[in-house]
């Protein structure tokens, strides 16, 4: 599945410089010609690079009959890129298929407003992210203390009766009522109910100051993009280490230095041509890594 692609100038004096400042990326953005709304053989036979996927949706037209499967196609390119996030904060105390489930919302979430118009490449607008939903979902299940898991489970089963049961009784049920509805003790239902004090779940709209201006979200800092940076850099290197030194080289010069593929040529003594095959097998090795680390 390609989930990395390299996008970069095929010409010389092309630019090769992303918005953002130098850094490592999984994925170029390829400039491609935009699908045409009246040329249904075009938008029906986009190619199939993860890549050239999101610059033909971009270009087609919201009501376009094919834009539906054409993100589908795009969304599933990019699926071993969420999984591999996903499995970064596994062991954490969420189950990794919740964890999984909420990389690949912030993947849908990432190729619907994608512009590759804004020179950025995808996987470095996708990672933070993903990273963001992911966080969020710590954020909005954060317990206060450490419960063990069946006292969770024990919880989130107490509040499904209490709901069912207050619909059919027409009132709030008892304990007795609650324990009846699962088959388990009184006793159980007031260890779930007194582990469920430690679940926390404060807004960020919480008023903190005296006159209730301040709220609890505007003392919290924002993301530093540098941390997402670094937290790649990390992910990626296992499988840099698995390319060869040439390989590397070629990859630094071009995500790190900026390069095109012509200027890359020159200074290792290649053609441009051969610049590009190398560039393009170093990235499918990249992919095929991130893909086996998600599995």
């Amino acid at each position: 599945m390609d989930a990395l692609t390299d996008t970069g100038p095929k010409r010389a004096g092309s630019p090769g410089r992303c918005q953002g400042g130098p850094r490592m990326t999984v994925t170029e953005t390829k400039t491609k010609t935009a699908v045409p709304s009246s040329t249904a053989a075009s938008a029906a036979a986009p190619a199939d690079s993860a890549a050239e996927l999101l610059s033909a949706l971009a270009a087609m037209p919201a009501g376009h009959p094919s834009r539906a499967s054409l993100r589908d196609r795009a969304i599933e390119a990019w699926l071993p890129l969420a999984r591999h996030l996903a499995h970064r904060y596994s062991g954490r105390g969420e189950p990794t298929d919740d964890l999984i489930q909420t990389a690949t919302v912030g993947l849908i979430k990432a190729v619907d407003k994608f512009d590759p118009e804004r020179g950025v490449d995808f996987a470095g607008y996708a990672i933070p992210t993903i990273i963001g939903e992911i966080k969020r979902h710590f954020r909005d299940r954060t317990w206060s203390v450490r419960v063990p898991r069946r006292l969770q489970e024990l919880r989130l089963a107490i509040t499904e009766a209490n709901s069912t049961l207050t619909h059919s009784l027409g009132r709030s049920p008892t304990v007795p009522d609650i324990a009846a509805h699962l088959g388990i003790t009184e006793e159980e239902v007031l260890e779930g109910l007194e582990g469920a004090r430690a679940y926390n779940a404060t807004s960020l709209s919480t008023p903190i100051s005296a006159d209730g201006n301040t709220e609890l979200g505007d003392t919290l800092g924002g993301e530093d993009h540098e941390y997402e940076i670094a937290e790649t850099r990390v992910a990626l290197g296992p499988a840099l280490a698995m390319l060869d030194e040439r390989e590397q080289k070629i990859l630094t010069l071009r995500f790190y230095g900026n390069l095109t593929q012509s200027q890359i040529a020159d200074q290792i003594g290649i053609s441009q041509m051969h610049v590009s095959r190398l560039l393009t097998k170093a990235l499918t090795k990249l992919r095929g890594q991130l893909a086996a680390d998600s599995l």
